[in-house]
């Protein structure tokens, strides 16, 4: 899931790999309304993310007008096609189709989410957030269950047009609020199950720990050592890790060390050995063994 987050922490950005290649964008941005922006790219060779979700609640008491509610979406399979609509491709030799990686933005602002909580008792924590009532900043990831997956599907396929098509959108993008709401608020009675993680310095430790280990990732860091880094004890840094990136240290570490290796060795068309030497692995036999593991293939087989 490593590959998506990252896609999703940037997306709002604008900030996707300018190598990787936009087939389409789409946009609604009417004032009063939910905003969304859906990027199609083309997949990249040797993906292997699975689909994945963000929550994104930004609270700010002092200036609540900034405060929204979003949600992000990375998911993979479909397939675009500049010529015709691909659900019906028959793969033919002249077949345009390209297999995509669709990047979803959906944007709600306090004022867009006042209808829905305006003249009722907040009675969970799905409400106090809705109504921004919730005290602090927080992200979550999620899986998408299939119900969000047709939602997502629906908003790339569809016939409607004109005041159908609007108010079909309308629909699906309520129902992407709903499920996702439903599935991830109300599994807990705060925003974090660690608590230090309520204390935005405590995610900024966690983040920083993050860079820290992209920044070795040809020198690889102990969990001491990173802990002491970030001034943080290794228990709450290992579980804090976990709730906010969704994986281990040690399993962030050795994906993002594969994934360099791929983009060295296919794009660069390092050998083997540098590739090795250069990710810190004592020998070639150990790096080619880690990278079946990870990716199926042995290392050369990426060699151009």
């Amino acid at each position: 899931m490593l590959q998506s987050l990252d896609i999703l922490q940037s997306a709002h950005l604008n900030m996707i790999d300018y190598r990787m290649n936009l087939l389409e964008m789409k946009e609604h941005n009417v004032p009063g309304s939910a905003r969304y922006v859906i990027r199609r790219y083309e997949a990249p060779q040797f993906w292997s993310a699975q689909d994945a979700g963000m929550l994104v609640y930004h609270y700010d008491k002092h200036n609540a007008e900034d405060n929204f509610f979003e949600l992000r979406f990375c998911i993979t399979g479909n397939k675009y096609c500049s010529i015709k609509n691909c659900m019906a491709c028959k793969e033919s030799d002249d077949c345009k189709s390209h297999e995509t990686l669709d990047v979803f933005s959906f944007h709600f602002s306090s004022s867009f989410l006042y209808q829905f909580v305006h003249n009722i008792k907040l009675a969970s924590r799905k409400d106090e957030v809705l109504a921004f009532k919730h005290p602090s900043s927080f992200h979550k990831l999620f899986s998408v269950c299939s119900r969000k997956r047709m939602s997502l599907d629906a908003l790339l396929n569809n016939n409607f047009n004109g005041a159908a098509s609007n108010i079909y959108i309308n629909v699906k993008v309520h129902e992407l609020l709903l499920t996702s709401v439903e599935c991830l608020i109300d599994e807990k009675d705060s925003g974090f199950a660690c608590k230090f993680l309520d204390d935005e310095s405590g995610r900024d430790r966690i983040y920083k720990a993050r860079e820290i280990l992209l920044d070795h990732i040809g020198n690889p860091i102990t969990i001491k050592e990173l802990s002491r880094k970030i001034a943080m004890n290794e228990c709450y840094l290992k579980k804090g890790f976990k709730e906010i990136f969704g994986t281990t240290i040690f399993d962030f570490y050795q994906q993002q060390r594969m994934e360099h290796a791929k983009y060295l060795l296919y794009e660069k068309s390092l050998s083997v050995t540098d590739v090795s030497d250069l990710l810190g692995y004592s020998s070639i036999s150990h790096f080619s063994a880690a990278f079946k593991k990870h990716t199926g293939l042995k290392p050369c087989e990426l060699l151009k």
